[in-house]
């Protein structure tokens, strides 16, 4: 496992000198020292006070000086009317004013006939769980609907006894619920090319976390007769057109993590999820995670499948491969403010985001406004788990100057996020796969946000 420094240095920057030195830096964290409650009642008293404009946080308007607000004093339809019945709608749907908060597409990539990727609305999602119709998707040869009557689940290889499982057979069996997060091993690929993408949907929204229900895959290979002393690796196999097959170690497999799953947010898997079954392998990157999953077969030895041997390398300085990578190291973004919001005015504002790693629990995340010269501590929401999503939270007011907004996270191991000069300085600049170095928001004077890079 590659490590680094814990403390950014060197880093370059590809903006104005100004953007980094702010004077309301030192107020910010004066005003934290003295506790929440204080520092949030000064924050309101000081907009309130010199502010004309009311507080961006609460994007209210003035009550008129003669006749008061309309849309209180006049009472709508929808409280002096009948609603809907519960008949009209037979699987819940969101608000038709949420239509806009929606997984996009990728213009780039690898494309087929379909398009193979949508991100998911990072910027617009709260706590850690993405609802199932939000959860990004990368296809290799596009999605299918199977009929799970028809599905069937082989365990063959180094085992005594091959079998197949058909769906009812494996949902009898004794099941598991967890939560985990799973993220393209090509989440931030553009970012290592120096291409600033405008918003956190496209710079990170490969990734999203759900709650996966199904069997523990140890316990199938115990039922099948595996020799846990010669057996080193399986290969999973997807039942789709590209026949994603990829190679996992056995290890984390004899660990009960890995799960051959059905459910997913307490329903059964979406088809673009990979309905009926599908791989979960917390902490590796998505590739792993095989969808339509039909077959594992047990060996002794890596297969270096097509999509381990052709795709999902890294080409390092050196010339040689990075091939294996499965691990998805620790990794966070601020998603509030990020790339193409707009602060409304300065005052108070929370500044939000996700932290995750592939090697267990999120432990520390800290936060920069000023480019990485000072950092505080975030708070850390509740529950934070396991090769799950992490909700960080950290009270901000904004003065109204250009600030560059920035977290860097720390995992239950001592691996501490990178800047991208220290990625760099291990892992070149011709890769495309497990980019986990801080990212940095712009704010500009006009409240505008915005993506940059700094060394």
């Amino acid at each position: 496992m590659t490590s680094y420094s814990s403390e950014p240095s060197g880093r370059v920057l590809k903006a104005p000198e100004h953007f980094l030195s702010q004077e309301g830096i030192k107020t910010v964290v004066a005003e934290s020292k003295k506790g929440r409650r204080d520092f949030l009642r000064n924050a309101f008293a000081t907009a309130a006070a010199g502010a004309a404009a009311p507080i961006a946080l609460a994007q209210s308007n003035p009550v008129p000086a003669e006749g008061g607000d309309p849309n209180i004093l006049n009472l709508p339809t929808h409280s002096t009317s009948l609603g809907q019945s519960v008949a009209t709608v037979g699987y819940g749907v969101p608000s038709q004013y949420e239509a806009n908060l929606q997984r996009r597409p990728s213009p780039g990539l690898t494309q087929t006939t379909q398009a193979s990727v949508s991100f998911a609305p990072l910027q617009s999602l709260f706590g850690i769980v993405t609802p199932s119709g939000l959860h990004f998707e990368r296809h290799h040869q596009g999605w299918w609907d199977i009929d799970p009557s028809k599905h069937r689940f082989m365990i063959n290889g180094m085992v005594k006894t091959p079998m197949v499982f058909t769906m009812d057979e494996l949902m009898r069996l004794p099941s598991v619920s967890r939560f985990h997060f799973i993220e393209c091993g090509a989440n931030t690929a553009v970012d290592w090319g120096n291409v600033a993408v405008p918003t956190v949907q496209y710079t990170h929204g490969m990734l999203s976390c759900s709650e996966f229900t199904g069997v523990p895959l140890i316990a199938l290979l115990e039922l099948a007769g595996v020799d846990l002393k010669k057996a080193k690796f399986v290969l999973a196999e997807g039942a789709d057109g590209s026949s994603m097959t990829r190679t996992i170690p056995m290890d984390l497999i004899t660990s009960g993590e890995v799960i051959v799953a059905y459910g997913m947010n307490g329903e059964m898997l979406r088809p673009e999820n990979g309905y009926p079954l599908r791989l979960v392998v917390p902490g590796v990157q998505g590739v792993s995670w095989v969808k339509y999953l039909r077959r594992i077969k047990v060996g002794d030895k890596p297969w270096g499948a097509k999509d381990e041997a052709i795709h999902y390398i890294d080409l390092m300085p050196d010339g040689t491969h990075r091939q294996y990578s499965n691990l998805q190291e620790c990794k966070s973004v601020v998603t509030t403010p990020s790339g193409g919001q707009v602060l409304l005015d300065k005052g108070f504002y929370n500044i939000t985001g996700l932290a995750w790693s592939g090697l267990g629990k999120i432990k520390r995340v800290d936060v920069s406004v000023d480019g990485g010269r000072n950092w505080r501590q975030a708070r850390l929401e509740s529950p934070v788990l396991s090769k799950c999503l992490t909700r960080f939270n950290i009270d901000w007011v904004w003065d109204g100057k250009p600030a560059i907004i920035q977290s860097r996270a720390q995992d239950e191991t001592g691996y501490v996020q990178p800047t991208y000069q220290q990625l760099r300085a291990v892992r070149g600049t011709r890769s495309i796969y497990h980019n986990n170095a801080i990212q940095s928001w712009l704010v500009q004077e006009d409240g505008e946000v915005k993506n940059v890079q700094l060394g």
